[in-house]
């Protein structure tokens, strides 16, 4: 297909599509061409799964007895009471 120019694109909405790129790690050209196909097939009005990044700050900061009192301490939550399964 041959090349759009778009001329004089908001500044809102070229921050929201060079954010939208980097959170999707592509390029503006797929980030908007993402977004067209969205619009234009109705994908707009299903609602993305949301990802949450509350916790983030927390990956990697255990120490490895910090882990394993943690492991011991769940250790029982993961036995299987056959009783139970009847």
């Amino acid at each position: 297909m041959k090349a759009i120019t778009l001329r004089n694109l908001p500044p809102k909405i070229a921050r929201s599509v060079q954010q939208r790129a980097k959170q999707k790690k592509t390029s503006v050209n797929k980030a908007v061409i993402d977004l067209l196909e969205e619009s234009t097939e109705g994908k707009a009005n299903k609602k993305a799964p949301m990802r949450y990044h509350d916790l983030d700050h927390l990956v990697g900061t255990w120490t490895k007895e910090e882990a394993d009192a943690f492991e011991k301490t769940v250790k029982s939550f993961r036995a299987i009471d056959p009783d139970m399964w009847k």
